[in-house]
């Protein structure tokens, strides 16, 4: 649930990358690469609609030059996309160079979606002659998954100590073995490695979002992609007036944790961790899948609040169990609903986000297994029906500023339930996500994220998406 990536869209970026890695694989495990003359990519549904804005067009051509979206600098995101557009030439899986005209080899087919997904694509290999060597279709199914046609039904070989598909589970595994929602979720991490690795991974985690807040923090600009949007966060900061020097996240991170800010101060504080996050990926940054790029500022934010605002003083067990929680709520969402805003709009992407966040925070704050369920569940109810409508297919706008409200409801949300006792409360957190998905099923197309409705059809801007 939490991957390393670029921005700007984790179903539109990070999956279509991810998918044409796959590809070449599949050329390579069949020993067609060396034969292979030519490669053509075929975008439908959302990722033709919104594929130029969400730069769906650079991760199919990064992902075929066999570049690896955690390890990517960052200039070269552009910079690759824009040589092989002057050259026509690709480095195909990194090494072998064909032909490839991107705006031809490209193809946008905007009415018309394939039976799987919103978000479908499909990549052709041709070999010398023109003869068709092999194909393939994907689906980007949300938060950077892929799913392959005719991989939909196939099982996960793994046998979890702790098997869990809903919130109840979740909680009867907590009562039983009268554990914190944390080590439930450790020991079925420890099924794939030991937990000295999970500490390992999910602290890098967290060390991206940290260096991505504070470069967002420090950063001014204009956005690209035609809308003109001028970068906040850095003013932002600029104005609460941090009071002691930092060269690094971490003196800046250590900074904020000794100052004590009034209330009023500590909102700003939170909105400018959640814009900073989403100017970066905005701007093809490197960021952490949270659960999707459109969403990555609200757990960064919220994890920093607990860091720096609240009274616990946070040690790196606390971030790691923090992110175990939110891992494990966005997991249960995955499998209940869905998270990809292609097919249940922005309550798929910023309300499961703030889920996740509000169920964290409560229980790193002495909250209990069920007060924790309870605050992914306020969270949720208060983005049901949220629709995805970003201008000029961009995630900009609402985007940026979304992940601000995000993360101020997961905090409302963990402390209303702090205060409350879950047996008393008329809505758990799994009827929450059925309607969800029931939402997402009743939502008309155009609101999932396509640029066809909403504040994409009324604000007029510049460049058109398409």
């Amino acid at each position: 649930m939490l991957k390393i990536g670029v921005g700007p869209s984790s179903s539109h970026t990070l999956g279509p990358w991810r998918a044409a890695e796959r590809f070449w694989k599949e050329l390579q495990s069949s020993e067609l690469l060396a034969t292979t003359h030519n490669v053509k990519a075929h975008l439908y549904g959302s990722l033709a609609l919104t594929g130029v804005g969400h730069g769906t067009d650079i991760a199919v051509l990064l992902g075929l030059c066999g570049q690896d979206p955690e390890t990517i600098p960052v200039t070269d995101v552009q910079r690759i996309p824009k040589q092989i557009a002057a050259e026509h030439i690709l480095q195909l899986a990194g090494r072998y160079p064909i032909h490839f005209n991107p705006e031809k080899s490209v193809e946008f087919h905007y009415s018309k979606r394939l039976p799987g997904h919103a978000n479908g694509l499909a990549f052709e290999a041709y070999g010398e002659q023109g003869a068709l060597l092999h194909s393939a279709t994907y689906y980007s199914v949300g938060g950077g998954f892929v799913v392959k046609e005719g991989e939909e039904q196939q099982k996960n070989p793994v046998q979890l100590p702790h098997p869990i598909a809903t919130a109840r589970e979740l909680a009867s595994y907590c009562a039983s073995h009268n554990a914190s929602i944390w080590e439930v979720v450790m020991e079925n991490e420890k099924t794939w490695r030991p937990a000295s690795e999970v500490k390992t991974g999910l602290l890098r985690i967290w060390d991206v979002m940290k260096e991505c807040i504070y470069r967002g923090c420090h950063t001014r600009g204009i956005l690209p992609g035609g809308l003109d949007v001028s970068r906040r966060a850095a003013d932002i900061q600029d104005k609460l007036r941090l009071p002691c020097e930092h060269n690094n996240a971490d003196e800046w991170v250590r900074c904020l944790v000794r100052c004590d800010f009034e209330f009023s101060k500590v909102l700003k504080w939170i909105g400018c961790f959640a814009m900073a996050v989403n100017e970066e990926n905005a701007n093809f940054g490197r960021i952490v899948t949270a659960p999707t790029n459109g969403a990555a500022g609200v757990i960064p934010a919220v994890l920093l609040y607990y860091l720096s605002f609240t009274e616990k003083k946070v040690t790196d067990d606390d971030i790691v169990k923090f992110l175990l929680v939110a891992g494990e709520i966005g997991s249960i969402f995955k499998k209940g609903s869905t998270i990809s805003a292609a097919m249940g709009g922005c309550q798929a992407e910023i309300g499961v986000s703030s889920a996740m966040a509000a169920a964290a925070l409560a229980e790193g704050l002495g909250g209990s297994p069920a007060q924790a369920l309870m605050a992914a569940e306020i969270a949720m109810e208060h983005h049901l029906g949220l629709t995805c409508d970003p201008i000029g297919g961009l995630v900009q706008v609402p985007c940026i500023e979304r992940n601000s409200m995000g993360a101020i409801k997961a905090i409302t949300a963990a402390n209303i339930a702090l205060d409350s006792d879950p047996e008393k409360a008329r809505v758990h957190l799994d009827e929450c996500i059925k309607t969800m998905w029931e939402t997402a099923q009743d939502m008309n197309t155009k609101y999932k994220e396509t640029s066809q409705g909403g504040l994409a059809v009324n604000i007029s801007i510049k460049v058109p998406e398409c």
